[in-house]
């Protein structure tokens, strides 16, 4: 199973690579980005590039070369290409300009988003209409779509690896103390200072990272504002100093003063914060999917699977947003390139999205944003349970830094501690990441 850190670390390239090369002289026409039917000349062969760190995709899709798309395979043999994660967007910007790109490739996410150099270059497959053709568009699931569509503005990744984040609990801890998981936020904090009062830490917090702080304050703003919360800052068309988002900084900075994250948080880091919560001190946890690899440990999870639950972050009072709209990631995107997409490639697509779900949940434990078509055994308790929720996710949203450049991502994690501990006001921590992302639009 994928770790922690490797997930993270793929999640990295698909939210902060950027282009370096224009590529719009490739372009062979105008309109939306992408191919919308077969049209293309298919390769001699099925070309895949991932990126090193990366081998669970490549040990998945020869599972199926060998298995389930085994005739795709004999018509178009897979092959495997692979970069490092930080050389993707100089490999592929090359690539493209060579007229030289793979059947299938990763690449940065600024890149394929319909004003990236891929995307008006229209070298970007367009999933949701092949797939469509194909009679396969439904075998992704809508969580995913809707994330992927989030990230880089048109359906042009698949969801390999896909993600939700919510809070994780101690079933065990919330019965002792009569506690059901919180609707509200105002729940949250009166669940809170009960565990608090009980002697347990209610928030296992790594705040050396720094960003399961920030995703805290963004959950806040989206369940506050509404989905399109920071989409908006990013157009221009708010900013992070308005009240309403001002008001999640100020939250979370009580929540920290109130003793809520615990003796020490800020130098906490990642493995501790999981063993607080893992060994039953801290009775809730918000993080992401990624931590099944954690809690399926048995060396790790000393208070037994059955005993810990998920839940999505509460609802606002009178906010827009929905307690229905989980967080989510889908990785790296994983691109077609429009020019290459044949009858064989759509074949691999096809073959792909039917049946990667099963395939890597069986063999890998791994969750995908593909429908899970097989029946698949041996599978963890949790991964099951986080699988079926995933499976019944209409909408999500990003995470706070998910639309920020670099800088500001940087500024805004880097400020937490100051924050958390009173040495900054809300006011100045917004005013800071406002004055940033107007630098670096």
């Amino acid at each position: 199973m994928i770790t922690r850190r490797t997930r993270r670390s793929l999640l990295a390239v698909g939210i902060a690579l950027a282009t370096v090369v224009p590529l719009a002289a490739c372009s062979s026409g105008t309109g939306s980005s992408g191919s919308t039917a077969a049209s293309g000349k298919d390769p001699d062969k099925f070309t895949v590039l991932t990126a090193n760190e990366n081998t669970t995709i490549a040990t998945e899709l020869d599972a199926l070369a060998s298995g389930a798309c085994k005739a795709e395979n004999k018509a178009l043999p897979l092959e495997h290409q692979t970069v490092a994660q930080a050389d993707v967007v100089q490999k592929v910007t090359l690539l493209a300009s060579q007229g030289a790109l793979p059947a299938h490739f990763i690449a940065g996410t600024a890149m394929v988003r319909p004003t990236g150099d891929l995307g008006a270059a229209k070298l970007t497959l367009d999933y949701k209409t092949a797939l469509t053709d194909l009679g396969a568009w439904k075998d992704v699931l809508p969580a995913a779509s809707s994330t992927v569509q989030s990230v880089y503005g048109q359906m042009v990744s698949l969801p390999y690896q896909y993600n939700v984040e919510g809070l994780w609990y101690n079933k065990e801890i919330f019965t002792k103390l009569g506690l059901s998981t919180p609707k509200t936020f105002d729940d949250l904090l009166a669940d809170a200072k009960k565990i608090k009062d009980a002697g347990y830490t209610p928030f296992a917090i790594d705040g050396k990272d720094a960003w399961p702080i920030t995703r805290l304050i963004g959950m806040y703003i989206f369940r506050n504002v509404g989905p399109d919360a920071m989409k908006a800052v990013k157009d221009g068309k708010t900013k992070v100093t308005d009240a309403a988002y001002l008001k999640a900084a100020q939250e979370v900075q009580k929540m920290a003063q109130a003793g809520y994250f615990g003796d020490g948080f800020i130098s906490k880091d990642g493995a501790t914060a999981n063993n607080d919560f893992l060994t039953g001190k801290a009775a809730m946890k918000y993080d992401g999917s990624w931590l099944l690899s954690n809690i399926n440990d048995k060396a790790q999870d000393t208070i037994g699977a059955d005993n810990i639950g998920l839940a999505p972050f509460p609802a606002v009072d009178g906010g827009k947003g929905s307690i229905d709209q989980w967080a989510a990631n889908a990785g790296a995107a994983m691109a077609m390139n429009a020019k290459s997409y044949g009858p064989k490639t759509g074949a691999w697509l096809k073959c792909i999205t039917q049946n990667y779900g099963a395939q890597a949940l069986q063999d890998a434990g791994v969750i995908s944003g593909f429908t899970v078509n097989k029946d698949v055994t041996g599978v963890p308790a949790p991964t099951k349970m986080v699988q079926e929720k995933v499976a019944g996710i209409k909408e999500t949203v990003l995470w706070f830094e998910a639309l920020m450049d670099a800088k500001s991502t940087a500024l805004a994690q880097s400020n937490i501690s100051l924050l958390t501990t009173g040495q900054m006001t809300p006011q100045d921590y917004m005013s800071q990441l406002q004055t940033s992302l107007d630098a670096n639009k």
